[in-house]
């Protein structure tokens, strides 16, 4: 049986996908409450990733140098069907991974990097900063920076900076400085330091750390994840999947898999979603999970909330549990963040997308199964997703009918093996 189905570098997408044309009513406007916001985002953010922000171009075209780029990272990754995940559950499902951990970074995350830093290089740009929880998008811009020889600066949450310190070194392999955050680099970072020494950080507070060292220093910010642009750039993911799964001679009843701010599920779903959207049918289930620590996904509020700790940009209407949430300190750092994106977001509130939360000894649970069953082992974050694989696998028996499951296989937990140990106990 074939179980995995690869495409030739000469057949790679040549276009990302912009979801706002085909979005069942317009995305509500970002609000500017002090009159500066708007301003201080047209002079972080690249203009060409500003102009795609609010583009209704459905599939803008893919610079070459981007094109190369994703070539020489992996891409395209490869479609696996999980048959030994299938036996595990019953036979019930059929089992569709679209491989995102097979990338030089590991992660889905380098997608949108490369696109970001080029344009940001195209303009001129000194050094690129971001954020970053787990590191997975830290690691992701520090190779974008070194191929596109621009220097990067890497905000990491000064609680994974500690816990994932291969994490911090890929970064530094890259050539990237990596300040923790709160960091001493930024006014907002010393405040919150002299209140609190021990402040384990946030990705809201790393984002406005990264925004004002970009701002006060004659950088580019380069914006990880929940805006549209972003996820357009990642959709390149989706975009392959689809002419995968039509190789496969398969079409996905379910599209799964986890969200942090969103563009990891997004840039899976999106391709097809707009499809249907289009159609004005929805045949297929859509099904997002996050972290049940950080529950924006199922006790979130549809409101406008900003983005960042220091509210520094513009508000953004979106499911969030507040941007001045701390959350715990789980090993799934890139499932921390406070809010789902705006798009994904205003999919849920029309019930197009369903949402899941789950804890994460369930999770992690789950990641030594799946390592056991398939040979693989998934990010923390990865690992939210596979229990509705299972919930999809039980309602199939249920219903007697054999469904096909596409799951986002976000990212490989390789670096995060010391984090599965001291969660599972190991010896």
């Amino acid at each position: 049986m074939i179980t995995r189905y690869d495409l030739p570098q000469d057949q790679i997408p040549k276009t990302w996908y912009n979801i706002l044309p085909d979005l069942p009513e317009p995305l509500p406007t970002p609000m500017d409450e002090t009159g500066k916001s708007m301003g201080i985002l047209k002079q972080v953010l690249p203009s060409k990733v500003l102009e795609y922000e609010f583009s209704q171009e459905r599939y803008p075209k893919i610079p070459e140098e981007i094109l190369d780029s994703y070539m020489q990272i992996g891409r395209p990754t490869p479609l696996i069907r999980a048959k030994k995940l299938e036996d595990y559950l019953g036979n019930t499902v059929k089992i569709f991974l679209k491989m995102e951990s097979h990338t030089y970074t590991g992660s889905h995350k380098i997608n949108s990097a490369l696109a970001h830093v080029y344009f940001a290089k195209e303009e001129g740009a000194n050094f690129v900063s971001t954020e970053t929880g787990a590191g997975q998008w830290g690691a992701a811009v520090s190779l974008a920076a070194a191929l596109f020889k621009v220097k990067a600066h890497v905000f990491m949450v000064r609680t994974s900076y500690f816990a994932k310190p291969y994490r911090r070194y890929l970064m530094q392999m890259y050539g990237a400085d990596v300040h923790p955050s709160p960091s001493e680099f930024t006014p907002y970072g010393r405040e919150l330091l002299e209140k609190d020494p021990n402040n384990p950080g946030s990705l809201g507070i790393a984002i406005t750390d990264a925004v004002r060292f970009a701002l006060e220093n004659g950088g580019k910010y380069v914006v990880g994840s929940v805006v549209n642009s972003d996820i357009m750039f990642k959709t390149i993911a989706g975009q392959e999947a689809k002419v995968q799964m039509e190789v496969a001679g398969e079409d996905p009843d379910y599209i799964i898999g986890v969200v942090g701010g969103g563009s990891n599920y997004a840039a899976l779903a999106y391709p097809f979603l707009g499809d249907e959207l289009r159609s004005g049918k929805i045949r297929r289930k859509y099904i997002a999970s996050g972290s049940l620590e950080v529950p924006k996904m199922t006790q979130g509020v549809y409101r406008y909330d900003y983005p960042d700790s220091g509210k520094v940009l513009p508000q953004l209407k979106m499911y969030t549990i507040g941007s001045q949430f701390i959350p715990p300190p789980v090993y799934a750092g890139g499932l921390r963040y406070h809010a789902v994106a705006p798009t994904l977001s205003l999919l849920m509130n029309k019930g197009i997308v369903e949402s899941r939360d789950y804890d994460q000894d369930t999770a992690f649970k789950w990641a030594r199964i799946f390592s056991e069953v398939e040979g693989w082992v998934p990010a923390p974050e990865t690992s939210h997703a596979l229990p509705i694989i299972k919930e999809i696998a039980d309602k199939a028996r249920e219903e007697g009918e054999k469904k096909t499951v596409l799951v986002s296989f976000s990212g490989h937990g390789l670096l995060d093996l010391g984090n599965y140990a001291e969660v599972l106990g190991f010896k």
